[in-house]
C-alpha cells in the first residue's frame, strides 16, 4: 500500500520554472532515498536527480546541474524537485521513485506528471 503521487506538472514556455513534488503514504519516509526519473516519448526513462534518506547528499545528471534542485520535508513526508530555464528538451513524464536504505534499487514508483516545454 505504499503510494507515492506527483504533482505540479504543467506546459510552460521555454525559460520558465516549475516546481513538482512527490507525496508518499504507506512508508516511513525518512527511511528512504528517493529520486526524480523522466521519461520522453520514443526515448528510455533517465535519471534526473535524487537525495538521500536525510537530504545530506543529492547527485543530478549532467543534463539538469546547476538548472535543478532537489529537497526533502519529512515532516511532510515530500519530495520536490525544482526546475528553472527549462528548454523543450525537458519536456517528459516526471517520475519519483524511493529506495529503501541500504539497497541500490528503487522499490516504489509513482504515476508521474507530465511536463510540457514549449518553444
Amino acid at each position: 500500500q505504499v503510494q507515492l503521487v506527483e504533482s505540479g506538472g504543467g506546459l510552460v514556455q521555454a525559460g520558465g520554472s516549475l516546481e513538482v513534488s512527490c507525496a508518499a503514504s504507506g512508508l516511513t519516509f525518512s527511511m528512504y532515498d528517493m529520486g526524480w526519473f523522466r521519461q520522453a516519448p520514443g526515448k528510455e526513462r533517465e535519471f534526473v536527480a535524487s537525495i538521500s534518506w536525510s537530504g545530506v547528499s543529492t547527485h543530478f545528471a549532467d543534463s539538469v546541474k546547476g538548472r535543478f534542485t532537489i529537497f526533502r520535508d519529512n515532516t511532510k513526508n515530500t519530495v520536490y524537485l525544482q526546475m528553472f530555464s527549462l528548454q523543450p528538451e525537458d519536456s517528459a513524464v516526471y517520475y519519483c521513485a524511493a529506495r529503501q536504505r541500504g539497497q541500490t534499487t528503487y522499490d516504489f514508483w509513482g504515476q508521474g506528471t507530465q511536463v510540457t516545454v514549449s518553444s
